[in-house]
């Protein structure tokens, strides 16, 4: 066996070490030298016998990748590359993931400081931890639209039907994992999310035994408390990534062993041509696949990475408290549509529901008997599907407070502008600021412009939940529509936000409304006496900056 100095020897040692940096390489690609990726990189045509072909064939990480695809499949239609963005997403966030596991523990005790930590002290925390969150919401969407897709294209048929079940069970663990994530914070919005959802576990229609077991299994105890935290970590990093993985490469396996299946029409019906890709339609993995793959990662890196900086931050709640709960509990966005329908009719109906749905997407391409997968020929199934997608736009609207949720306006109003927890423009107002006096609704204070952004913040809200009995009325210069009979409105209010000093360093806040019964005016429809407190020393900056975006 030649060695390197033997090669030095022979070569000098200019070329010795070009000739062992081409083994090197050509080891690390399984097959590919230094020259060879020049030449692809430049869209050569590559020498015989093919070296791109040989990491296919002879490495890790690309044998569960076709080493050539159909022209037909390489443009942005019909796949969309949200197979390949649904695997990044997964990269990305294992990755953001991992960094942010460094500084957490999974304790009650300190796991919310340990977010703030994260967002206060560790370099680039924030940004980490926006990304790894907006990486999540976007996660979702990729996996189901591409569930989407390949429902649309009638890619699920015969032989596919096994990748579609795998499919779908990536995409409810991609939601369990997304979800599991939510309670960590340990926040208040992570808290009672967690606890919605555990009420529902609690009414499946089984047993009461083995609900209560189940439930005493997702809370590790009689409680959501340490045990539960503990739990919930353990399956967002290491259960569920791990069943997420195993399903990744059976999902991956399915797609190289029947082929990426064609658009609807270039095939005829009942045929499945994917796997048999004449020479002259093949476009390779390397380096045409290859780079566009690139290219849509680089892309959809700049826009989570944009969002994160400029546009969108991960919420972050006070700290949990079984003994205060928020005036709105609702579910993630993409889980919305559960809350809804927990609206309709009986919990244990509901719940029990869900996973009959679930199966009945999975067995689908079992009992479809149909062979086309031309548009065409699909009418009834699109159009089921586009009634499907519709009622789910509509359930996850039901699930926001604006459905079926009648709360008490003055209840509203007070909570929003002086809240017990949470964003609020009164709360992002600096101690200085808050002049002792009784101030109305919209005023307008001199040499004040916090407080007075506050007014006008309670007398918009004031507007909202409002009408009158009179020709004509308004709110801190904000008029107000004719009452209705069937309103939840308050009719011709009186309010008012008071300041005083409750105590040395203490400032006592209150919110008076008052409306009266239009055919009693000696008797109150509304009056709400809704208090609050400041300390006149508090820190703002560490108070304001990241919750009270007001501030």
């Amino acid at each position: 066996m030649t060695t390197f100095v033997d090669q030095v020897r022979e070569m000098g040692v200019k070329q010795a070490v070009i000739a062992k940096s081409d083994e090197v390489v050509e080891r690390i690609t399984a097959g590919m030298n230094v020259n060879d990726i020049r030449s692809a990189l430049r869209g050569d045509e590559p020498r015989r016998p093919n070296p791109r072909l040989r990491p296919h064939a002879d490495g890790f990480w690309l044998h569960i990748r076709p080493s050539f695809y159909h022209n037909e499949i390489t443009r942005v239609y019909p796949t969309f590359h949200l197979g390949w963005l649904s695997t990044f997403m997964f990269v990305w966030e294992t990755i953001t993931g991992i960094f942010l596991m460094i500084f957490y523990t999974p304790s009650p005790l300190i796991a919310y400081g340990n977010m703030w930590n994260i967002l206060a002290n560790v370099p680039l925390g924030q940004l980490m931890r926006n990304m790894h969150r907006l990486g999540a919401e976007v996660m979702v969407i990729v996996v189901a639209l591409h569930m989407l897709r390949t429902f649309i294209t009638g890619s699920y048929k015969k032989p596919r039907q096994f990748t579609w079940v795998t499919g779908m069970i990536l995409l409810v663990l991609t939601l369990m994992l997304s979800f599991s994530g939510y309670l960590l914070p340990w926040d208040q919005l992570a808290y009672w999310a967690l606890t919605v959802f555990l009420s529902g576990a609690e009414s499946a229609p089984a047993p009461p035994v083995v609900n209560q077991n189940v439930l005493l299994i997702l809370q590790g105890g009689p409680s959501l408390g340490a045990g539960g935290l503990l739990r919930w970590y353990l399956l967002h990093v290491l259960l569920m990534p791990l069943l997420l993985g195993i399903f990744f490469f059976v999902h991956y396996y399915k797609v190289v062993l029947h082929g990426f299946s064609l658009p609807p029409g270039r095939e005829e019906i009942g045929d499945d041509t994917a796997k048999r890709v004449p020479r002259t339609e093949r476009t390779y993995f390397i380096p045409d696949i290859l780079t566009s793959e690139v290219m849509w990662t680089a892309l959809l890196s700049l826009f989570l990475v944009a969002g994160s900086l400029w546009f969108w931050d991960a919420p972050l709640e006070h700290h949990a408290d079984p003994v205060v709960t928020p005036l709105h509990v609702v579910a993630p966005w993409y889980l919305s549509w559960s809350q809804g329908w927990l609206k309709l009719g009986d919990k244990m109906l509901v719940v029990g529901f869900i996973p009959l749905l679930l199966v009945a997407f999975i067995v689908m391409p079992y009992f479809e008997v149909g062979k086309s997968r031309r548009y065409a020929n699909r009418r009834v199934g699109l159009s089921v599907a586009s009634l499907f997608i519709a009622f789910m736009l509509v359930s996850n609207w039901m699930g926001t407070p604006e459905y079926a949720v009648e709360s008490s306006p003055d209840i509203e109003v007070a909570t929003k502008i002086l809240p017990e927890e949470g964003v609020s423009s009164l709360l992002g107002v600096p101690p200085e600021y808050l002049w002792t006096g009784a101030f109305l609704p919209g005023q307008v204070l001199e040499g004040n412009p916090h407080l007075t952004y506050a007014l006008a913040d309670f007398a918009e809200q004031m507007a909202l939940h409002s009408c009158t009995n009179k020709e004509s009325a308004e709110i801190g210069g904000i008029a107000l529509p004719a009452c209705k009979p069937d309103d939840n409105k308050m009719p011709d209010p009186y309010s008012e936000l008071v300041i005083e000093q409750y105590q040395e360093g203490l400032l006592k806040l209150t919110i008076h409304i008052q409306a009266a019964n239009p055919e009693n005016a000696e008797e109150n429809l509304y009056f709400l006496e809704w208090e609050g407190f400041r300390h006149e020393d508090a820190n703002y900056e560490e108070e304001c900056t990241y919750i009270n975006k007001s501030c």
